[in-house]
């Protein structure tokens, strides 16, 4: 199956505030367990994780504070806040209604 690193707008964002809902991570596991729940179809570059986490930052969907990876090295773990919370209901309750409306104009046009 071909990787794809290509987000519709706001996807990225709803997937990392979905993993950050389960747990605190770093940044590289964050693409990581994208990488992993999606089949290794989903690839979350550098390149777009990390500007999005910085949005996310500054929006207050986010807190981040530096710890130790498992590897020993120094990384900013993130986590989830109510606001973030808020925000990634939002956005699935959006994403499933455009879908749900998808759906129909496929199945029916």
């Amino acid at each position: 199956m071909p990787k794809h690193n290509d987000f519709p707008p706001g996807a990225l964002a709803m997937l990392i505030l979905r993993v950050l809902r389960s747990q605190n991570l770093h940044g590289y596991a964050i693409a990581q367990r994208i990488r992993h729940l999606s089949d290794d179809v989903l690839q979350v570059e550098e390149g777009s994780l990390y500007p999005a986490l910085q949005g996310m930052l500054l929006k207050g969907w986010v807190k981040a504070e530096w710890g130790t990876s498992e590897t020993g090295r120094r990384v900013r773990f993130y986590r989830l806040t109510a606001s973030g919370r808020e925000q990634l209901d939002d956005r699935v309750a959006q994403h499933n209604l455009v879908m749900k409306a998808i759906q129909a104009v496929l199945r029916t046009a």
